[in-house]
């Protein structure tokens, strides 16, 4: 026997204070809204929401306790067109915490029986069919948590450097994670993981989506699954398969992930999908929102669902109710689960009004003045599939982006495309050309060379063309534009000219990314070598194809990558907070940066234009810096060589053949040393010392990074 009585509109969901479960569920086009209790064999207990404010149904539910799964149905009396749904369906609470079950491709599922081109079968279809045997229940949590003294790191912009990993990728293969955890948000948090970050010197992971979602028909019948998750149904809930168990036990298992990696001073960023949902478009699965009210939840056209994201659906970005539920979703993963920041898929679909993408849109602006979000991370991937999608620099204050042409720039550049030596030196420098205009720092500028979507490090050097035969549909799927170099050789090697050159190129890839302006994203697995076998679209590749093998650990590369953070974290030069003037600044008797052709002259407007030089050298003045947090403010149990300074000199030959580099003079320096050479698979023990105006030859294929000496 169900007690219920009226209840709170809010908060929306389902919210355990101890005693009893408040339940609130948004709907326009409902006459009335049930609720739906289930016990531990699958049956049944209905019982109508008896309150109603504000098109949301709710009420308060005696003895509701946590771990109790549920659903709603929709009673609809006129309304059926709008609400595209029957009584028949088990929803979802989009407010859900936790998301127990799977959704079981049942042609229950959906509202019309789909033919073999998708289309409706007809009037009857199978919509009268129950889907509640088929489809997952949302689960009452309880809130409760020790987080102990938990506190964000707060790292600074400027100081940030992006670990992209996935949760069962990252653990999955990890001899030294316990079986249990392996996969898990658990083995995120585990010792030998959080050991491995922070050798590295990475501040912050940056997890692909962790808000339930669910594996796609159309993968289920291939075998495949959908592993990155960008399928999302539950925009409260942490994905159940990432836990042991059911019934909320996600949620404690995520905030124990937070707490260890904040424990560690590495902040959680979350990759979050709001731009669709996993319902898919015209036919597909009722779920969640469009049984609830399709038209607040998604972008509709009569029985079309206009589409920018690829998926069948887009989200209703201009619609008060979809935009409380991800500014409700967003403050309560701060909020409750201490995560420090989003990357936003997709983002322009965010911020699409009527006539386009709008920088003042309003998902936009509710975010620049919610109290809680401006004070956390916010990424925008800045590109969707819609007209005008490609929106690099279009988000404003608050914000940071993922550089395309940062990647672009760097792949094509080390892959020997000519007449790029601008577009790197721009790209180096933090992209002012992109970002400055906004008024914000080189921080707005999230630097990648790889990421999840395409080949990973070893990849872009080992193959020309993609191999996504794994995936089912016949090689067709992932990008053609890789803008990579195989290095003479397509796929695996025992060439050892051609392995050396792979390697160089790694280590010239790496040494860019991590010694440019802004913020470095490192893909997860590029430092130990990690390999895809050529699939530049390992979406559906929940396998050895996308997890982290950590038997095969390339330790040379590496140790590389730790000295390179290493020596971004020392030296403020390679992290600024302002922009390079190339003029006199504070401090010195020098400009901040100055840039030089391979014979020591400075470069001229005609040496910039020649399109047949791919060689530059960049002076990085240490004692120019601008602001007081350009100052290196080095721990006195960590003083600065004394024969050192914060003032260095990178060389790069893209060059197929050696380059002869004549280091500035003596104006310039009283010396160098020569700390990283990438021809070189490890820093020298000695640095080479070289005096001003010397001659440095430099092998095809490399970089070098110099240090001035006092």
């Amino acid at each position: 026997m169900v007690t219920i009585d009226t209840g709170d509109p809010y908060p929306i969901g389902a919210s355990f204070d101890g005693a009893g479960t408040n339940v609130s569920v948004f709907s326009s086009t409902a006459d009335a809204v049930e609720l739906c209790l289930f016990d531990d064999q699958g049956a049944e207990a209905s019982v109508e929401l008896p309150g109603h404010t504000g098109h949301r149904w709710h009420g308060y539910v005696h003895e509701l306790a946590a771990g109790q799964t549920y659903g709603f149905r929709i009673r609809s009396g006129g309304a059926g067109e709008a609400t595209d749904h029957g009584r028949a369906k088990l929803l979802l609470d989009p407010y859900a915490k936790a998301i127990d079950g799977a959704v079981q491709w049942d042609r229950a599922v959906y509202d019309h029986q789909p033919d073999e081109d998708h289309q409706p079968a007809g009037s009857d279809g199978e919509s009268h069919r129950d889907s509640a045997p088929f489809v997952p229940r949302s689960v009452v949590v309880n809130p409760w948590y020790d987080w102990g003294d938990d506190r964000s790191p707060r790292t600074p912009w400027k100081d940030t450097v992006i670990y992209e990993a996935h949760v069962k990728g990252l653990t999955m293969r990890h001899p030294e994670v316990p079986a249990a955890h392996r996969g898990r948000f658990l083995g995120v948090a585990e010792p030998p993981v959080i050991d491995h970050l922070q050798r590295l010197g990475v501040t912050a992971v940056e997890l692909l989506p962790v808000q339930h979602f669910i594996h796609d028909h159309r993968l289920h019948d291939l075998g495949l699954r959908n592993y990155w998750g960008y399928n999302t149904i539950g925009f409260f809930a942490p994905h159940g398969d990432y836990a042991q168990g059911a019934r909320g036990r996600q949620v404690t298992e995520f905030k124990t992930m937070v707490r260890e990696l904040h424990r560690a001073g590495i902040e959680v960023i979350l990759d979050v999908v709001y731009n669709h949902t996993a319902e898919a478009g015209r036919f597909g699965p009722t779920l969640s929102f469009r049984g609830l009210d399709k038209g607040a939840y998604y972008v509709v056209d009569g029985d079309d669902y206009p589409d920018v994201t690829g998926t069948g659906n887009t989200t209703n970005a201009q619609s008060p109710d979809f935009l409380q539920l991800v500014m409700d979703s967003l403050r309560y993963w701060v909020t409750d689960m201490h995560v420090d920041g989003f990357r936003f898929d997709l983002a322009p679909a965010l911020a699409r009004e009527k006539d386009g993408f709008d920088s003042g849109a309003g998902f936009l602006d509710l975010c620049h003045q919610d109290p809680i979000l401006n004070t956390v991370k916010l990424i925008a991937e800045p590109w969707d599939l819609g007209d005008g999608g490609y929106r690099v620099g279009g988000f404003g204050p608050n914000w940071s982006e993922w550089n395309g042409r940062y990647r672009d720039s760097v792949r094509s550049y080390w892959a020997g495309a000519t007449g790029l030596r601008g577009e790197l030196a721009a790209r180096i420098t933090g992209s002012a050309d992109i970002f400055a205009a906004s008024g914000r720092a080189p921080s707005a500028s999230v630097n990648f060379v790889t990421a999840h979507d395409g080949f990973t490090l070893h990849d872009l050097v080992t193959y020309e063309h993609k191999h996504n035969e794994a995936n089912g549909e016949d090689n067709r799927d992932g990008t053609d534009d890789n803008r990579s170099w195989n290095c003479g050789i397509e796929g695996p090697t025992d060439d050892p000219g051609v392995l050396a050159l792979r390697a160089r190129q790694s280590r010239n890839i790496l040494a860019t990314l991590l010694l440019s302006q802004g913020v470095p994203m490192l893909l997860g697995g590029d430092e130990m070598g990690r390999t895809q076998h050529g699939s530049n679209n390992a979406y559906a590749q929940d396998n050895e194809i996308s997890w982290l093998d950590w038997d095969k650990v390339d330790g040379s590369l590496m140790r590389w990558t730790v000295e390179l953070l290493k020596l971004r974290r020392e030296h403020p030069v390679f992290r600024r907070t302002s922009w390079f003037s190339g003029e006199i600044a504070p401090g010195s008797d020098l400009p901040d940066i100055a840039w030089f052709a391979p014979d020591g002259s400075p470069m001229s407007d005609e040496r910039w234009s020649d399109h047949g030089q791919n060689s530059l050298g960049v002076y990085l003045n240490g004692d120019a810096a601008r602001t007081a947090e350009d100052q290196d403010r080095r721990p006195v149990d960590r003083p600065a060589p004394d024969d050192r300074t914060g003032c260095f000199y990178l060389a790069f030959n893209a060059h197929s053949t050696r380059v002869l580099f004549r280091l500035p003079d003596p104006a310039w320096a009283r010396g160098w040393s020569k700390i990283l050479d990438t021809h070189e698979a490890l820093p020298p023990a000695h640095p080479r010392r070289y005096q001003p105006g010397a001659r440095v030859q430099m092998p095809a294929h490399s970089m070098a990074i110099l240090q001035q000496t006092s």
